[in-house]
């Protein structure tokens, strides 16, 4: 008798599966020895350490008014988070620079072995494709050559979307948390994780999740908001900063007088939360018929707990959200930021690089045309610096992603469920 042919094809994906595994194992171990070698023959490239590590002496004094907490490059920026987590850095490495690239180093190995769990748990991706996590040459040297604070925020982050997809909803808003309060490019994963919290957490749930984050970053911060409220708040938490238009990689084709306008600042933000709404509805939200129906059914269910007096009573979790979904709606809610950011330094292409074969390989472009856009991509953040030309490439590739996974079919919501046959 023949084989079973759904046997077969099961075995055959169960072996793809373990290949999976082990060829992340093996990019884990050559790409910690490019690092080494990164590490020990390229020249390190002073750019922000000595003002993170001139930040952290201020702190570390006794100094509590952050408009008094500054570097070489100007005043710090970045929340309480940044200043512990570099404190620690500054214990550990003396304030060297040497041993600061290894233990960036390390960090970068932890940050891809994060990145490989979360492919490896959503299965959209070929194995081959892996290999693309480890080929950006900017990325490296964000990492062990620049020893920037994105690389902390991001890695946090990664930490993050580990839990969720292991339904750690509490741990991973706490996390979440922190990694807003090392940088808070962060935030723009927090649209697709609320509504993420939304389709998996009662009310109760998104309040205590909400609740434990708040507190983490009232208890970083309470040291400066006890003594200089003010002066933490309009630093830390500043929404309003205009980057240089001259060290920009996005909208460097934009005159420099339209770039640090209002008015075109207003324009790419009423973009950004248009994109966000139509996605969250059409795309996000269409096994739940719509972000408008999720929301009145949430509601509804919330005043029903209230009116009986059981709010507290059931369980924080309403049903278990697929993977694929999961990773899907945070990684895609935070490209949509990428492309209408005003400004993007070069540090920043690690907020999305780790996401940009998943969002390739979710479109339904021919996998040489992804290779092309991903090798794109690559090539304008590797142009120094960034030319008119470059940044037009970049910003129109970036429209052609996000075209593509406009039009990618809809993965299901919640485990158990089916994939919808009907066209979006």
């Amino acid at each position: 008798m023949g084989r079973n042919p759904s046997r077969s094809t099961k075995t055959l994906i169960d072996r793809f599966k373990i290949s999976k595994g082990k060829f992340a194992f093996l990019l884990l171990c050559l790409d910690a020895i490019l690092v080494a070698l990164i590490i020990s023959y390229v020249p390190y490239t002073k750019i922000d350490w000595d003002a993170y590590m001139s930040q952290v002496d201020g702190f570390l004094s006794g100094e509590r008014d952050y408009s008094k907490l500054k570097g070489d490059t100007g005043p710090l920026v970045y929340p309480a988070g940044f200043l512990y987590v570099y404190s620690l850095v500054k214990f550990i490495t003396g304030g060297l620079v040497f041993p600061a690239q290894i233990l960036f180093g390390i960090l970068y190995i932890v940050n891809l072995a994060l990145v490989q769990f979360i492919y490896i748990r959503t299965d959209v991706v070929p194995w081959w494709v892996f290999g693309l996590l480890s080929l950006s040459k900017r990325v490296h040297s964000i990492f062990v050559l620049r020893l920037f604070n994105d690389c902390f925020a991001m890695t946090f982050l990664h930490s993050s979307m580990a839990l969720l997809l292991c339904q750690k909803w509490y741990l991973a808003l706490l996390l979440f948390s922190g990694a807003v309060s090392i940088k808070m490019n962060v935030l723009l994963f927090a649209p697709p994780l609320l509504l993420l919290m939304l389709k998996g957490l009662s009310f109760e749930g998104v309040l205590l999740s909400l609740l434990g984050a708040c507190l983490l970053q009232i208890s970083l911060g309470f040291p400066f908001l006890s003594s200089y409220p003010m002066e933490y708040i309009s630093r830390a938490f500043n929404l309003g900063r205009v980057f240089i238009h001259f060290w920009s990689v996005n909208f460097k084709f934009v005159p420099e007088k339209v770039f640090v306008s209002k008015e075109f600042a207003s324009a790419l933000l009423f973009l950004h939360l248009t994109t966000l709404l139509v996605f969250a509805h059409y795309k996000w939200s269409k096994y739940e018929g719509g972000l408008i129906f999720l929301l009145r059914t949430w509601l509804k269910d919330t005043v029903s707990k209230l009116a009986s007096f059981q709010l507290f009573s059931c369980k924080s979790r309403l049903r278990m959200l697929n993977n694929e979904h999961i990773v899907t709606v945070m990684f895609v809610g935070n490209f949509i930021g990428i492309v209408f950011a005003r400004s993007l330094h070069y540090q920043f292409y690690s907020w999305y690089f780790y996401s940009l074969p998943f969002l390739l390989w979710k479109t339904t472009f021919p996998t040489f045309i992804r290779l092309i856009l991903f090798a794109g991509v690559e090539l304008c953040w590797n142009v120094y610096p960034s030319t008119f030309y470059s940044s037009l490439l970049l910003l129109c590739i970036h429209l052609c992603i996000l075209w593509g996974l406009w039009m990618a079919p809809v993965e299901p919501s919640y485990v158990g469920e089916k994939k919808s046959h009907t066209k979006d």
